[in-house]
This record gives C-alpha cells, sequence and structure tokens, in this order.
C-alpha cells in the first residue's frame, strides 16, 4: 500500500470533534447515550518518546516517521456522569499488505485499565476504517473509526468478555455506536 492514505486519514484525524454515541450494555441491558468533545493534536517529539518509554517499545526507525495524537476528551452522560481525560498515542505500522496496512498501536494510558498499553490496529485502505484491537485483563475491545469524508466519522465499539487464550471472541459485553463531526472553525 502507498501509505499516503493512511497518512492522510491521520492528518483528517486533527483538530475537534463532537461524538454522539449510543453504548448498549449487553451483560445488565442498559443504553446509555453520552456526547464527548474531542481535541486532537498531533504528538510532539517528546510525547512520543514518552509513549515508547512507557510502553518499553524498541523503535525501529527515525522518530519523525511515525505520527501520533495528544487526545484529550470530555464526555457526558445521559445520567450526567462526566469523564475527562487526555493521553498520548502512536499507530506504529509493521506489515503491508496491499490495501491493509497492519501494526502496532501504543497508548501511555488506556482506557479500560490505567496504564500503557500495546494493541494491535489494521487500516483498509479502501474502506478508510482504522480497527484497534487490545486485549485487557478482563475485556477485548475492539474500536472502528470509519473516516467517511475529512469531516464525518463513524465509531463502533465493541467489547467483548475476554476468552481463554487461543479461543474466539464470542460473548460480546458492550456494543457502542457513534457519529463524529469535526467542528469547523465557524463553529
Amino acid at each position: 500500500m502507498n501509505d499516503s492514505v493512511f497518512q492522510q486519514f491521520l492528518v483528517d484525524c486533527i483538530g475537534e470533534w463532537v461524538s454522539e454515541r449510543t453504548y448498549h450494555y449487553l451483560d445488565y441491558q442498559k443504553i446509555e447515550r453520552s456526547r464527548t468533545n474531542f481535541i486532537v493534536k498531533p504528538l510532539t517529539s517528546p510525547q512520543k518518546t514518552q509513549v515508547l518509554t512507557k510502553n518499553a517499545y524498541e523503535l525501529r526507525g527515525s522518530l519523525e516517521e511515525f505520527r501520533g495524537f495528544n487526545l484529550g476528551f470530555y464526555t457526558i452522560n445521559d445520567r450526567g456522569e462526566e469523564v475527562i481525560n487526555n493521553l498520548n498515542l502512536m499507530c506504529i505500522p509493521t506489515t503491508d499488505s496491499g490495501n491493509l496496512l497492519e501494526g502496532d498501536y501504543l497508548r501511555d494510558f488506556a482506557y479500560e485499565e490505567a496504564r500503557p498499553i500495546i494493541a494491535h490496529f489494521c487500516f483498509n485502505a479502501l474502506t478508510k476504517e482504522l480497527l484497534m484491537t487490545t486485549n485487557y485483563t478482563r475485556v477485548v475491545s475492539v474500536d472502528s473509526i470509519t473516516m467517511s469524508n475529512p469531516h464525518l466519522r463513524i465509531r463502533r465499539i465493541l467489547n467483548y468478555q475476554r476468552p481463554p487464550e487461543g479461543q474466539p471472541l464470542e460473548n460480546i459485553l458492550l456494543v457502542g455506536f457513534g457519529v463524529e463531526q469535526k467542528k469547523l472553525p465557524e463553529d
């Protein structure tokens, strides 16, 4: 793959976004709606180094080759519960097979568990979908971002009960859907 499609996807992610999401908690039979305001900025070299160091990740190549984000967000759900967070993340490609680019997805602070974490990503250049799979202690989170255009993203989040090693993902605990729109300067 010419990774220019992936690089453009990452560039298009930068900015301010508003997300309207619905979460279906299947194990509790509960539905939650939330609104999140995101601010996505490119990572500086010191922030990239921090992500790599916290994950004890040995980078092959120049630091400048790899993009990353500082992601700040504020979420409020329909019960008035609020979450404010800020984290740094990087996507480091390791395999290129035609229209699919795969690699490591590093964060200095994970959503589900408050710790640095290395996950897996797969980017499809034809559909402009970034699929991120994170193995946490109790769940496996499969998070999808599809860039419909530079101002509209569709999100899908599936959290599975983590199966025994080598077994397939089967038991879905949470399903989330979201529409994310980039705020324009005049908004």
